[in-house]
């Protein structure tokens, strides 16, 4: 049987995974709602 316990103590992220995490919080990622924001503001402009 597989010994979760032991198998996490011996766990180590990868430092790939790490990367990639800190490089999607470090971008500056635009949503939908920044999308229909800007749209929002374009429309008001053109009144």
């Amino acid at each position: 049987m597989i010994n979760f316990e032991e198998e996490i103590e011996r766990f180590k992220p990868s430092l790939e995974v790490e990367a990639v995490s800190d490089a999607i919080v470090k971008s500056d990622l635009t949503d939908m709602a920044d999308i229909m924001m800007d749209i929002m503001k374009d429309i008001k402009k053109e009144k």
